[in-house]
């Protein structure tokens, strides 16, 4: 399902942009969800503990602009398609240095939104989208890698800790941790820092000796053994994020 977020601090923009965008899915054969926002740290607050695939920003906002806020998008997700729309051209340079998908001028004209989301919804990846099918006592569920904070291997069984604060327990598994996180850990934000544990890196606040401290208070141990190998996976997964 495609995820959508418009950000705008004038509601009557936010409210046209809304209606642009549902009459749009109306005519395509898209499932979506459309979230609004009217002011960035809402937004910023949002994908704390949710992601989406598009997101269209209006760049003159309070506290935090677009620019900034597309920064700290482009920090979690590089897959991201970002559209900008403003009254003022001249951001549109600063604008690219987040890679934004294309830039709209206000008053957004309905058929150039269109095009737009067009050429934003071609390029999202749903083969990317890694999920992990689990055994839990209410049956079989499915996560996203999105969803994902990190797991824990204890008692033959492993516990998801997802970005929201909910936590997922599997039944007992048929087989060995490794096998069972191998699908996770071929999502490059993902890592797997000591036998028992893997995490979502894009969760992560600081890397120390002893471990991983996690933006909602979490902490994942790394191996001794492993630390410089661990290190350096981090670090390398960090610099891919600012290229």
């Amino acid at each position: 399902m495609l995820r959508i977020a418009i950000c705008d601090d004038e509601p009557r923009e936010l409210d046209i942009l809304c209606e642009y965008i549902k009459e749009y899915l109306n005519i395509q054969p898209w499932d979506a969800v459309v979230k609004t926002f009217s002011h960035p740290d809402n937004l910023l607050t949002a994908i704390e503990t949710e992601s989406f695939h598009v997101y269209i920003l209006d760049i003159v906002m309070p506290m935090h602009s677009g620019l900034e806020l597309g920064q700290s998008i482009r920090r979690i997700s590089r897959e991201a398609q970002i559209v900008y729309i403003t009254t003022e051209p001249g951001y549109a340079l600063d604008a690219y240095a987040v890679n934004p998908l294309h830039y709209l001028i206000k008053p957004v004209e309905k058929q150039a939104l269109f095009s737009t989301l067009e050429l934003a919804f071609s390029k999202v990846d749903f083969g990317r989208e890694i999920t992990v099918t689990v055994k839990n006592k209410k049956g079989l569920r499915t996560l996203s890698a999105d969803q994902i904070a990190f797991c824990e291997y204890k008692n033959h069984a492993v516990r998801y800790t997802l970005i929201n604060g909910e936590q997922v327990e599997t039944t007992t598994l048929a087989c060995g941790f490794a096998e069972h996180i191998a699908p996770l850990l071929r999502d490059a934000r993902f890592l797997s820092p000591h036998v028992s544990f893997a995490l979502n890196m894009s969760r992560v606040e600081k890397l120390t000796r002893e471990g991983f401290y996690l933006r909602d208070g979490d902490f994942v141990p790394v191996s001794a053994r492993q630390y410089s190998t661990v290190r350096n996976a981090y670090l390398n997964y960090r610099l891919s994020r600012e290229e």
